[in-house]
């Protein structure tokens, strides 16, 4: 049996590995096993469908990956299993990834847990922290039972949804699929996922033709799909790798009333349902109806005039409305803004000029200062910013770089510079502390371009603290832009809370940047915070925090954040001209 592995479906693997592995205190083998997962992950070619196709030297193209891993690799996409992994799992039963969800709640506690309290679940651990049993385990104590209380929902949530930046690729492949059928006339995604949020349930396609048995029929046959799930005359859903792909087949006359009423969101769509009965107009999935003539009894989905549905743009336009891109589709005041003539000229792809917040193997990235700058020129940018991690709270393994090495690298920064045909920036990634203060010497601030300062420890604050820390951080005349400002990992930590319209007022009243970090798990700020903090008269950073530099590639969920968020261009600080920028930076 041949599986269709994705690439994250890979690194998942190693990941659950690495944590099992951890809870049964193995040492160096999970920091091997995670890092070969990120890097699989990052790789800008689906590994599983090459080694498929007998290709099995692409391994030897991926960092981390030694002929152990390699075989696994191998193993997974021959059998659809890893017997060690499975044997593993018989051993430590744990549902590792649901448990280590909770907010400080690592693989060596999974492990103890489930070797003092036989704690395998959700329901388990939930169970016993009800009962007051975790505080009664060593190294364990009533903050912590508490703690696990409190963040049980948050991990049962986020357990059920998966990250953007996975599941739109597969998306993609689908769509290029259903495009390929001589049936389609039209195909495009639905949902959550054609509104660009940070995570999603499932995903949702929608297709335009005459001929829905043939398509449905060539979709559930596809040679990607591991599963049927169901399937009838007009819709299918199927299993694809860990990801439920959801099919439905209308008429050509009714894709732009579907596919308006399909992306939704649910809060969007009753309120422009509500707009459209004030104007003696009904909007569902099928058209745009005219039922101002219509006697008070008369109902049914397709009764009145239909004015408007072959189209999305139409079906705005028969309201009154020009079309609302997807992302703002939220309920946060878009319709009024459309009504108004005002909504914002949103950010493209095309309007990102630079990057200013990337790692190499100086600290915890995998290529050199070189590599990245060249991949940085290969996309066309004007400027590049270099932030390796300085020393400091949150930074393990000896990654941080001291004051002395971080000086040592600005030399060679500006020695790359010299050769570029791009003006890289001498960054640093500082750590703000809980406090809101970051380490560094007046020596290292004088001698950067840039300094990008985050959060990586004390993420449990709670909110007025968290605020109050970074505004603090805001305010440090040597800060240039805030780094992810909630520290949140997505489906795996909350991060801070904090009032995001305080922040933004504070850090546009000091000029500090606040960063839309592009990693698909962070997201950080999120659309509804960037809106917050852009109409306090903030200004954003849209950044991609690469390791190496296929992940520059992040910048296209940070720009779809970013227009979640209302950012026209002239808010977004790498988008401007280089001499206006470095006038901005500290």
């Amino acid at each position: 049996m041949i599986t269709v592995a994705t690439n994250a479906e890979l690194a998942g693997r190693f990941e659950e590995f690495a944590d099992l592995l951890e809870a049964d205190d193995v040492e160096y083998k999970p920091r091997a096993y995670r890092r070969a997962a990120e890097n699989i992950r990052a790789h800008p070619v689906p590994i599983g469908d090459r080694v498929a196709d007998g290709d099995e030297e692409i391994l030897d193209e991926i960092d981390g990956v030694g002929d152990a891993i390699s075989a696994k690799i191998v193993e997974y996409v021959e059998t659809g299993e890893i017997e060690e992994l499975e044997e593993l799992k018989a051993e430590l039963p744990i549902d590792i990834a649901d448990i280590t969800r909770i907010e400080g709640v690592g693989p060596k506690t999974a492990g103890k847990l489930y070797r003092e309290l036989g704690i395998e679940t959700l329901d388990d651990l939930e169970d016993a922290a009800e009962a007051g049993e975790i505080q009664e385990v060593k190294g364990f104590g009533p903050k912590t039972e508490e703690n696990i209380r409190d963040n049980i929902e948050f991990a049962r949530e986020v357990g059920q949804r998966q990250l953007l930046g996975e599941a739109r690729p597969l998306a993609d492949d689908v769509l290029a699929f259903l495009e390929s059928l001589d049936a389609v006339e039209r195909c495009e995604v639905a949902g959550s996922i054609r509104r660009w949020r940070e995570t999603i349930g499932d995903v949702d396609v929608l297709v335009a033709t005459n001929e829905n048995e043939t398509v449905v029929e060539e979709f559930v046959g596809w040679n990607s799909v591991d599963s049927e799930i169901e399937s009838g005359p007009a819709k299918a859903s199927v299993r694809i790798g860990e990801s439920r792909v959801d099919l439905r087949v209308v008429v050509p006359s009714e894709f732009g009333s579907a596919l308006q009423y399909f992306t939704g969101s649910k809060d969007h769509n009753v309120r422009l349902r509500n707009y459209a009965i004030d104007r003696g107009l009904k909007v569902n999935e099928y058209g745009v109806f005219d039922v101002s003539d219509l006697d008070e009894g008369d109902e049914g989905q397709r009764v009145g005039e239909r004015i408007a549905g072959e189209t999305e743009d139409g079906m705005y336009n028969a309201l009154g409305l020009p079309w609302i891109p997807p992302e703002l589709r939220t309920d946060r005041g878009e319709i009024t803004a459309a009504e108004n003539d005002v909504l914002p000229d949103l950010l493209t792809h095309e309007d990102i000029r630079g990057d200013l917040h990337s790692h190499t193997e100086w600290s915890d990235g995998n290529t050199s200062i070189e590599a990245m700058v060249a991949a940085a020129e290969d996309r066309g940018y004007d400027y590049f910013g270099i932030a390796d991690h300085a020393e400091g709270p949150g930074i393990v393994g000896g990654m941080g770089l001291s004051d002395a090495e971080i000086l040592e690298q600005v030399e060679e920064i500006r020695a790359v510079d010299d050769e570029s045909e791009i003006t890289v920036f001498a960054g640093i990634e500082a750590n703000v502390d809980a406090e809101g203060e970051i380490g560094l010497s007046e020596e290292v601030i004088d001698a950067l371009d840039v300094i990008v300062a985050s959060t990586h420890s004390a993420l449990d604050q709670d909110a007025e603290r968290a605020t109050n820390r970074l505004i603090t951080a805001v305010e440090n005349p040597a800060i240039d832009v805030l780094g992810h400002p909630s520290g949140r990992m997505l489906n795996e930590r909350s991060g801070l809370d904090f009032n995001a319209s305080a922040l933004g007022a504070a850090a546009a009243e000091h000029g500090t940047a606040l960063e839309v970090n592009a990693n698909p798990r962070r997201l950080d700020l999120w659309g509804s915070a960037a809106q917050a903090a852009i109409d306090e008269g903030a200004v954003i950073a849209v950044n991609t925090d690469s390791h190496r530099p296929s992940t520059l590639e992040y910048m296209r969920w940070g720009v779809h954040t970013a227009r979640r968020g209302w950012a026209e261009p002239e808010a977004v600080i790498n988008t401007w001209e280089l001499a206006e920028l470095q006038a901005f930076l500290h």
